[in-house]
This record gives C-alpha cells, sequence and structure tokens, in this order.
C-alpha cells in the first residue's frame, strides 16, 4: 500500500459534449450524442485525479478493469461530469466507485480497477515487448 491512497479519496473530471465526442464521430454509433468511449475516458479521468497526484515520483496508475453501465443519452453541448471515489485498496490495486450526470441526470455509472505501477519498471516491461 502506497502512503496517503486510502479509501475515500476522490476526483471530478468534467466536459462540455461536442461533436469529436458523440457517437456517430467516433463510430460507435449513429447518434449525435455522448459516445460511450468518451464516457468511460470522462470516468477514468476523474480516478486518475483522484490518486495520481498523491503517488510518490517515479509512480502512476493504469487503468486494469472497468465496468459501466451507460445509462442516458446527453446531446452536444451539454456538460457532462463524473465523480470517482476511491473505495477500496488492495495492495496496488485501486477500486472506484463513478457517477457521471450532465444537466439533467445520472448518466452513467462505473466500477473502475488501476494498478499502482513503477514508471521504471513498466518502462523496462515495454521495452522488452518491443524487442
Amino acid at each position: 500500500m502506497v502512503e496517503g491512497i486510502t479509501p475515500g479519496l476522490s476526483a471530478e473530471s468534467e466536459m462540455v459534449v461536442g461533436p469529436e465526442n458523440t457517437a456517430r464521430h467516433l463510430g460507435s454509433g449513429g447518434v449525435e450524442v455522448l459516445a460511450t468511449p468518451e464516457l468511460v475516458r470522462l470516468m477514468e479521468r476523474a480516478a486518475v485525479a483522484a490518486v495520481d497526484p498523491r503517488l510518490p515520483p517515479g509512480m502512476a496508475t493504469v487503468g486494469a478493469r472497468i465496468d459501466v453501465e451507460h445509462l442516458a443519452p446527453t446531446p452536444v453541448g451539454m456538460f457532462v461530469i463524473a465523480r470517482a471515489e476511491l473505495v477500496a485498496v488492495e495492495g496496488r490495486r485501486l477500486t472506484f466507485q463513478i457517477v457521471a450526470r450532465d444537466e439533467h441526470e445520472v448518466v452513467g455509472r462505473a466500477r473502475h480497477e488501476r494498478a499502482i505501477i513503477d514508471l521504471e519498471r513498466f518502462a523496462g516491461r515495454l521495452a522488452a515487448k518491443r524487442g
């Protein structure tokens, strides 16, 4: 466990949906609403903001799993905010509950796991993969 990384930490990430964030633009559907991949990105950014600034130098987190429900559409031009709360710490494994809302309702919920990594070791693993 990393000192200072404890359940209860939270952060938010926000955006205004633009044409580049839509299902039509990303090819994940034919409608001009917030695309699920963009919702996931917003949720991950909130989780990263909750913990990464508290990590010691040379450490970061990477996404390991996400179980997301995209509950309602959000049109272009509407504000969306995701709030991530760290709910469990098991060694280097972090679990978050995340809720996203637009100006009218909850549009998504997720359970997200991230792993704390040593950046130097991670870079070594990448170099080995590249050959």
